[in-house]
């Protein structure tokens, strides 16, 4: 259950649902997405939320995916239903783009497989196909989508008749031109027009009657009247009727088509809810990348956050409108379990309580309406039965209920419906009335909420729900943050203390006379001063003492940075080092192997050099040896010579 009736108007859903239909391309898928309402079964919201995050990430990673405009078969579908009927060219064309699309989306997401894409590839495993169908419109339309003269021999023969016609029509048209402009009867530069489908010549009032035809048209001015020839009347006559047996062909066609497939019906029906299934998941998963949104875990402990907080949950609305002014939202960081299930938000006006609830109440029901969440994908979210909000003034005039009647009549409602599967969201509670009373009763009815195990986010200023929360066992306190140096709210919560209004700090700073503020406070008394002041300053003790834990954090960031920074100096140093101590010793090696090199190169030519002038020696004593034998036989034959 849900209350109120325009609680999704409350909490800025409407708005979102409008995103998110927007960024559809079908008429169905818009309606589909219309009828996915809020859901109490853990089922369907993980099957809706799987959906759509496998898409988101086949939009992240998949280049290839079919990702145009899609078109919708559905009023396709419903006029081949009906006997008799028959799709006209266009529709042909559209049926076809809308099969082909069904047919490059299966074909993707089955070709990676049932592990990638488990959901997607479920839903996409049970789509038929139809080839055929797609084959027998590519045998009768062309590329512009319009019927082939090769869809019946009988239509070829009918345009061909049209083509020659025209042709026959066109020559005559001009030689009754040229002869009407050298006979003075039209102008010099006029040329031929059409006016009802008929072609004309442009003849000038006074000489309308000099030119023998049909008079169809004249000028805004009665100037100039349109004239068709005699001539080619006849022809024309025959080109319309040619044009009435084409017309009548191509419906011959498209009807033969259209019967052809109208058994296919319910099977192209089916492709269709499909298209615009996955076109609605696709919406919702660009919304999601829009808005940095994902699919938090289901929560099987009950719940709400993720062990201390619900990090960084955003209302995206809030997110848009900051982000347009160049300003970042500040995350919520919320948790509820079984033991504590209604956390009490107190702190400052304008100080971002009602942001809180809001955004609390939103995360839940873009949860159990399967839409992506504007969360941290490791938060946990339980699943409610009802959610119940009680925030605005609901004044009515018609019901004669004043704000605070309206609020008791929420307040009986509530308390009807609630249980441990119940969300309560309530905006300053107990307001309205005078306080004494106003505050027992809502501590009253806060008693009653926690008995029954509700999970609530409550905002107020009243002093006893605050000490309510912090004695009792299921409530917590928590406070929205303040900088009282520059008196201005933080929009940030946290929870374990009450907060206070810091009326007085901002009495001062929008300007209020001090007497009246030294006036107010004694007239509150003591105790209510004394309980603000410590409030006051405990939010002051805590923003000082955070301010410190940040500024040594910083130091600490700064220490570990120059840390890396002197340890990464060190070891590139130290690479350098080496680096150049074996480049040194390879420098070493490789002169001291040139040296050996020369050496024995010069080893080498000594020991040549001793081998050639061994060789030398042995040759001169050779020579020598040779020379005296040449001698020696010289003399003898000298000798003889002599003798003889």
């Amino acid at each position: 259950m849900i209350y109120p009736a325009n609680f999704e108007e409350k909490i800025g859903f409407d708005r979102i649902r409008e995103q998110v239909t927007a960024l559809c391309s079908t008429p169905s898928a818009k309606a589909k997405l219309a009828e996915e309402g809020f859901s109490t079964s853990a089922d369907e919201i993980e099957r809706r939320l799987s959906l759509m995050n496998e898409m988101r990430s086949l939009l992240m990673l998949e280049r290839d995916f079919p990702d145009g405009d899609y078109p919708d078969p559905a009023p396709l579908v419903a006029k081949i239903r009906v006997e008799g009927s028959y799709l006209l060219a266009a529709e042909a064309d559209q049926l076809r783009k809308a099969l082909v699309t069904v047919g490059a989306i299966a074909e993707f997401i089955l070709g990676r497989g049932g592990a990638r894409y488990p959901r997607l590839w479920e839903l996409s495993r049970r789509v038929t196909l139809f080839p055929e169908i797609v084959r027998a419109i590519d045998a009768i339309l062309d590329d512009r989508g319009e019927v082939k003269d090769s869809a019946s021999p009988e239509l070829q023969q009918v345009r061909r008749a049209i083509r020659e016609r025209e042709g026959q029509a066109a020559k005559r048209l001009q030689q009754v031109l040229q002869r009407a402009k050298q006979a003075g009867i039209v102008d010099a530069d006029a040329v031929l027009s059409v006016r009802d489908g008929r072609p004309v010549i442009p003849v000038a009032a006074a000489n309308k009657r000099k030119l023998q035809g049909f008079i169809h048209d004249e000028s805004a001015t009665g100037r100039t009247f349109y004239v068709e020839p005699v001539e080619v009347v006849e022809i024309n006559n025959e080109l319309k009727e040619l044009e009435y047996a084409e017309r009548r062909e191509v419906v011959k066609v498209l009807s033969a088509f259209t019967e052809s497939i109208r058994p296919d019906a319910e099977a192209i029906a089916d492709a269709g809810d499909y298209l615009s299934s996955v076109d609605m998941i696709r919406a919702k998963a660009r919304w999601a990348l829009a808005n940095d949104a994902g699919k938090p875990i289901l929560s099987t402990d009950d719940r709400l956050g993720r062990h201390r907080n619900l990090p960084p949950a955003r209302h995206p609305l809030l997110q848009q409108t900051l982000r347009a002014q160049g300003r970042e939202v500040v995350p919520l960081d919320l948790a509820l379990d079984r033991r504590k299930h209604i956390l009490v938000i107190s702190g400052p006006n304008a100080g971002g309580k009602s942001v809180c609830l809001k955004t609390t109440g939103l995360m839940q029901y873009l949860f159990q309406c399967g839409y992506p969440v504007p969360a941290s994908e490791v938060s946990e979210l339980p699943v409610f039965r009802s959610i119940f909000i009680d925030i605005g003034d609901e004044q009515s005039i018609d019901d004669d209920l004043s704000t605070y009647s309206s609020h008791l009549r929420n307040m009986k409602n509530m308390l009807a419906g609630a249980s441990d599967r119940t969300l309560v969201l309530i905006d300053e509670f107990g307001s309205g009335t005078e306080p004494t009373i106003g505050g027992a009763i809502a501590e009253a009815i806060l008693e009653r909420l926690l008995e029954r195990g509700c999970y609530g986010v409550v905002t107020t200023h009243y002093a006893n729900i605050k000490y309510f929360a912090s004695n009792a066992e299921g409530v917590a306190n928590g406070a929205m943050l303040f900088d009282v140096q520059r008196i201005r709210p933080l929009f940030k919560l946290e929870i374990g203390k009450p907060g206070s209004s810091f009326a007085v700090e901002i009495a001062r700073k929008i300007g209020l006379p001090e007497e009246i503020i030294r006036a107010a406070s004694d007239k509150a008394g003591s105790d209510h001063i004394n309980l603000e002041r410590q409030l006051r300053e405990i939010a002051r003790d805590k923003r000082y003492w955070e301010q410190k834990r940040d500024r040594i954090r910083l130091t600490d960031r700064k220490i570990e940075e120059l840390e890396q920074s002197y340890a990464a100096q060190l070891a590139r140093i130290r690479q350098e080092r080496s680096e150049i101590l074996r480049a040194a010793k390879a420098e070493a090696r490789e002169l001291v192997a040139e040296a050996n090199r020369r050496i024995e190169q010069t080893i080498k030519e000594i020991r040549e050099a001793q081998a050639e002038r061994e060789m030398t020696r042995f040759i001169r004593r050779d020579l020598d040896a040779f020379k005296e034998r040449v001698e020696q036989a010289d003399a003898v034959d000298a000798e003889k010579a002599a003798r003889i």
